[in-house]
């Protein structure tokens, strides 16, 4: 029997559990991300990943019609056996084909089609619209359990004003990544990984209202950590939301707080 090929599509934004029944539909099947936002995990997280996925360029399939995508890049380019999509899928230009229309045109030409239902989450389909919403309100721990994963992000740790250095609480300063959706600005249980090694830590996110930052920062705490970080890429994992940002009359009212966030997490 020859062994089909198979091609997960979707938007796949973030890789949340939905799209994972997805692409597990079939063994191996590569991955073909069709419109590259991933505003819920970073692009190069994501290809660290998923090495079995590919990624359209929207520009060149956008306008593409349907029947054309279908020939010429999952048969044409892809050699696709199998297709797997999600039971919302919709493609081609003006979204004109749904998954069903897509399974009827392709088994006439003898590649299966399998359409994978929805995932549940407390009564509602798991969607990345959903999760982006949690964010937004600091509901960190059920979108991770939507995402199957902690929230993540990595980036070039920068230089800083090194105040933290000064009460015992050195952190870690990185931009965000314009790419990824907002999260609510405050404190977070976070995880930070340098060098393949993972520690206990929180990070700030936002605009410091004590300093008065012009753009959003994320300023994280590794435990038991001490090493220089600038110009290394860390990762950081958002874990549980501990509180909002506030504003510290005082160095010394500043690391009574920390002192209070760390014990939270010990």
């Amino acid at each position: 029997m020859i062994k089909r090929k198979a091609i997960a599509l979707g938007d796949f934004d973030g890789m949340h559990l939905a799209h994972k029944v997805v692409v597990t539909g079939a063994e191996n099947a590569t991955i073909y991300c069709v419109n590259n936002k991933f505003s819920l995990l970073q692009k190069s997280i994501f290809e660290k990943r998923y090495p079995n996925a590919v990624f359209a360029v929207f520009d060149d399939i956008k306008n593409m019609n349907a029947e054309d995508f279908v020939n010429n890049v999952l048969i044409g380019e892809y050699g696709a056996g199998i297709v797997l999509c999600g039971y919302n899928f919709r493609f081609g230009k003006n979204a004109m084909w749904n998954a069903m229309k897509l399974r009827e045109y392709l088994e006439k030409k003898d590649v299966w089609v399998r359409i994978l239902e929805h995932l549940d989450y407390d009564g509602e389909p798991i969607s990345s619209s959903r999760i982006r919403n949690l964010l937004a309100i600091g509901e960190i721990k059920k979108a991770n359990d939507m995402l199957g994963y902690n929230f993540t992000f990595e980036s070039e740790v920068i230089s800083g004003d090194k105040r933290g250095r000064t009460i015992g609480f050195p952190t870690a300063n990185q931009r965000i990544p314009e790419c990824l959706t907002p999260v609510k600005f405050g404190v977070y249980e976070s995880r930070a990984e340098v060098d393949g090694k993972v520690y206990k830590a929180f990070t700030n996110i936002g605009l410091r209202p004590s300093f008065r930052l012009e753009t959003p920062l994320a300023e994280t705490h590794i435990f038991d950590y001490s090493a220089e970080l600038y110009g290394k890429t860390v990762r950081i994992e958002l874990v549980n939301y501990l509180r909002e940002e506030k504003t510290f009359s005082s160095l010394d009212e500043l690391k009574a707080q920390l002192i209070y966030d760390k014990s939270s997490i010990i």
